[in-house]
């Protein structure tokens, strides 16, 4: 299913579900206050994370939120795909001013190099807007409206590398430092998680999100991967399909 009414918006502040664009997947808690969407890491194994329902085609998707704090702790805005690709905003609870920036190919992790870091202040008790702007040809991550890194298709392995099919938005927590981790995701999420040492929360406030190209559903032409191989379904009684 895609996003067919964009630019699509919903204010987590005024107790908004919005259940017919978002479901919440993974374990903890997920409830809505004045304070937006509160997802909650209490225990070992929780993971709160609410999902939309819909993909987008390329777009523009922008995130109002506080991360959450803890050593081991990871925050994240996920842009993902059945295919593999994947653009990311990662916030490490034990720094409180930095945010990490990742993309991923087809599911390529055969290296490690894709990652970027920005300074940002205070990401645990300030609110501020991260978005990421993805077109055909380049992607532009942004934290409260300053661009903080651009990739561009090219320079993603030629653009074999560059994240390019429909993707689903998640939002969420989950314990990169559980003891039970590789130790070098431990590591890269700055040290061993103490359980002891929560709950820990992160606040959604506001999702905006506009879809490049709004369709009733999105299907694979061929196994390549493309941008140009995806199969667009205009509207949902439609037989009519197309490509861009």
């Amino acid at each position: 299913m895609g996003l067919t009414n964009s630019p699509y918006s919903v204010d987590f502040t005024k107790g908004t579900t919005d259940w017919a664009s978002w479901t919440s997947v993974g374990a903890g808690s997920v409830t809505y206050t004045s304070q937006g969407a509160v997802l909650t890491l209490a225990k070992k194994g929780d993971a709160p994370t609410i999902s939309t329902n819909w993909y987008i085609f390329f777009g523009r998707v922008e995130v109002l939120m506080r991360a959450a704090p803890g050593t081991g702790i990871v925050s994240s805005v996920v842009l993902g795909s059945d295919d593999g690709d994947e653009i990311d905003w990662e916030l490490i609870g034990g720094n409180n001013d930095q945010v990490q920036t990742n993309y991923f190919g087809k599911g390529n992790v055969t290296l490690y190099n894709r990652g970027g870091k920005s300074a940002v202040h205070d990401v645990q008790g300030t609110t501020h807007n991260y978005t990421i702007d993805w077109q055909i040809d380049r992607l532009t991550w942004y934290v409260d409206g300053k661009a903080v890194r651009t990739l561009k298709k090219e320079d993603a392995v030629g653009g074999l590398n560059y994240p390019q099919t429909p993707t689903k938005l998640r939002i969420g927590s989950w314990a990169g430092g559980d003891p039970d981790n590789a130790p070098g995701t431990i590591a890269w999420a700055g040290g061993v998680t103490d359980y002891t040492k929560g709950p820990f929360t992160m606040y959604v406030e506001k999702v905006s999100v506009t879809n490049e190209y709004p369709a009733a559903s999105y299907s694979y032409g061929d196994m390549s991967g493309s941008w140009d191989s995806i199969v667009l379904k205009k509207w949902k009684d439609d037989n009519a399909d197309g490509n861009l």
